[in-house]
């Protein structure tokens, strides 16, 4: 497929969705990268990341052949084998206990089409137990603002965030590292014309720099520190009567909420002067315009929910929802994470956030799709893993890598290996793949096409620049294959615009949409009927909630699930960096993105440090009441006293063997912004110790 002639695409990583264009080479994965200045997200920027996307399109590493399992080793296969061993297995499980036994885990990293077609194959199956990354991400984000506003997604647009926003509040969130471009395009170009910049976070970041004011919280105490500063707009009469009015309800349950509640206590259980918070309050109630924008650090939390619907009191009490440059914006993860949720690779909606509960949502996508849905919401995907051995017997694991991904790894770990039958689609062996049965090679983000949307709601093209190596298959294909083959029909498509043109039949906010429409600018739903441009911002008129109206619902202060003991005397949490990204598959590939951070480390503050004899540098056992792992100490006063914070990039020091897996009553999103743990040094390297 060698051209001189560039081929316009969407980066792999992040969901800022930036574009990018892409010239082949001769050889198959031989790919190099240029700028595409008219990207409508980026206009030609990339980050790290995004500069060193190609490197693992060609990685010696690639899977190229399908693999079978013997014994305890792999065997290449053919393809008609490797399918029929899934299909046999997804038979006899069915048989032997009843479709509700297998699971299916979609993917962030693969196209709208292709997760379309995996929730669709799920649901023919007779399940609805399919689900994807965002119950690890952003889940409590997406449960919140669908009951409160309406949609689980960015009501505003980082465009006219930034031509129209006087003040950000980012809580829990890092662009300048997490979503770099939309940083260094929006918030610092932003703050550079005199919009102010606050940041409420436990670890000092490349964020912070660009903050005007940082308020660095213990972990866990986001709702009274979001408390405190409603109650001093309640107190100081700087809410909007006439919104509160006339666009919501549950105002008088929030003041309730707070009749009795201590400032002064609350500001010391956030580990914060009181007057700084009341200062930052006072600065997002009296903006023009001020929006929000909230990350991992608030929704990866067992009150995930009740921390995001803090947020959504303070923009509904003020006014700042339904106007450029307002909102509730959350930084979405991968390159289509939002999507992957859109088109209903969920287990309690069908596409286009329609409830599976609902039998007139089921009915309109069972007179598309010509069989019946299961009625009942299926398991999340910890629930899943959580089942293996009692109500789940087999599963479908496509683009995920959940060993290093969910909590309790080591748990985790031991559940994969009692799976009746593990079924893995992926381009690089990972650490869930090493469990497989069978594994299917898949396609990398340069060689197939298909739609993504990112994190504000655009929905864009990405295009296919090289051939497939080897003897891989793309993504869409396999499963069009599996399904046709399980079912007969129903998974016949030519191509992804074939799969969009079913997937837009029954997803409502997408119904107006084509390929030729979203072009090279991309749309941003909801998009109902053709010729409709999207919407850069929702709720102009009204919530899309029952009555038209935002709900206001107070919430009270919850500790984390564990907390801190003799035995574990300090708070564990994570977050990510810059140069990885999530598990490491692809970035830990990377030569340039593995430069400058090659193994994991934590960070711990000069006095906990002191206590324990640590010097930087040197490598420590961090342990929870999970597990321990061995990583090197970066002793510094970024993080705050009391706090260790590590990334979960690194397979030799899996973070998440030692976060806890308690989840959000609601949203059945993990806790892995706070656990009890301890650090301490060790007189060995990791790989002296661990000989």
């Amino acid at each position: 497929m060698g051209s001189n002639e560039g081929v316009n695409t969407i980066c792999p990583y992040c969901g800022v969705g930036c574009g990018l264009t892409l010239i082949a080479g001769e050889e198959p994965g031989d790919v190099r990268l240029q700028p595409w200045f008219e990207a409508p997200v980026n206009e030609g920027s990339l980050c790290i990341k995004g500069g060193a996307s190609p490197q693992v399109v060609d990685h010696e590493e690639r899977l190229k052949e399908p693999l079978i399992r013997e014994g305890d080793s792999f065997r290449e296969a053919t393809w008609e084998e490797a399918l029929e061993r899934i299909v046999t297995e997804f038979e006899r499980i069915e048989q032997e206990y009843e479709p509700d036994a297998m699971g299916f885990f979609s993917s962030s990293k693969v196209m709208n089409e292709e997760n379309y077609l995996l929730q669709k194959l799920a649901r023919r199956y007779g399940t609805n137990n399919v689900d994807n990354c965002t119950r690890m991400c952003h889940a409590s984000t997406v449960y919140t603002l669908r009951q409160s506003l309406g949609a689980g997604a960015m009501t505003n647009s980082m465009a006219d965030l930034e031509e129209h926003g006087d003040v950000y509040w980012v809580q829990g969130a890092n662009p300048a590292e997490q979503h770099v471009i939309a940083h260094s395009n929006y918030f610092r170009q932003a703050t550079l014309e005199g919009a102010t910049l606050i940041q409420i976070d436990p670890h000092a970041n490349k964020t912070t720099r660009d903050a005007d004011i940082h308020l660095q919280l213990k972990p866990g105490t986001d709702i009274p520190l979001l408390n405190i500063a409603i109650k001093t707009i309640l107190e100081e009469e700087l809410y909007d009567q006439a919104f509160i009015d006339e666009r919501t309800r549950g105002f008088d349950h929030l003041e309730a909420t707070l009749a009795d509640f201590d400032m002064e206590a609350a500001a010391d259980i956030c580990g914060l002067p009181l007057e700084d918070i009341q200062e930052a309050a006072r600065i997002y109630a009296e903006a023009d315009n001020a929006a929000i924008f909230t990350g991992m650090g608030m929704s990866q939390h067992h009150c995930g929910v009740d921390n995001v619907q803090n947020e959504v009191n303070l923009a509904l009490i003020t006014g700042n929802l339904g106007r450029p440059g307002t909102g509730v914006n959350p930084l979405r993860g991968q390159n289509n994470v939002q999507g992957t949720c859109d088109v209903g690779a969920m287990p309690n909606v069908l596409p286009g956030y329609q409830n599976v509960d609902d039998a007139e949502a089921r009915a309109s996508v069972e007179d598309v799709w010509g069989f019946e849905v299961p009625p009942e919401p299926g398991l999340t995907n910890v629930e899943i893993s959580n089942a293996i051995g009692e109500q789940i017997h087999g599963l479908f694991v496509m683009g995920e890598n959940p060993v290093m991904s969910e909590p309790d790894a080591l748990e985790v770990e031991a559940r994969m290996a009692d799976l009746e039958f593990l079924a893995v689609q992926d381009i690089f062996m990972t650490e869930t793949a090493e469990f497989a049965d069978v594994i299917l090679p898949a396609t990398s983000w340069a060689e197939r096409g298909g739609t993504v949307t990112n994190t504000d709601r655009r929905v864009q093209l990405m295009r296919p620049v090289t051939d497939v190596p080897g003897n891989t298959r793309h993504d869409l294909d396999i499963l069009c294959e599996l399904g046709t083959r399980l079912f007969g029909d129903g998974f016949d498509f030519d191509g992804p615009e074939a799969v969009f043109e079913e997937l837009r039949e029954v997803c409502p906010i997408y119904h107006g949409m084509t390929y030729d429409r979203i072009g090279f600018e991309g749309v941003q739903w909801p998009c109902y009927e053709e010729g409709d441009q999207g919407d850069q911002y929702l709720y102009a008129e009204q919530f899309d909630t029952d009555d038209g109206l935002g709900v206001i619902r107070g919430v009270r202060h919850q500790e984390p699930a564990e907390v801190e003991d003799d035995e574990f005397p300090l708070v564990l949490t994570t977050a990510r960096l810059e140069e990885h990204y999530n598990t490491g598959t692809m970035s830990t590939r990377s030569p340039t993105l593995s430069r400058k951070t090659p193994e994991n480390f934590v960070d711990v503050h000069p006095a906990d440090a002191a206590a324990r004899g640590i010097e930087d540098g040197e490598y420590v056992v961090l342990r929870s009441r999970r597990g321990e792992i061995v990583l090197e100490a970066n002793v510094t006063e970024d993080i705050k006293e009391g706090v260790v914070w590590t990334t979960p990039h690194f397979a030799d020091a899996r973070a998440n063997t030692l976060t806890n897996d308690v989840l959000d009553p609601l949203a059945k999103i993990p806790e892995y912004k706070a656990a009890a743990a301890e650090v301490e040094p060790v007189s060995e390297s990791p790989a002296s110790a661990d000989d």
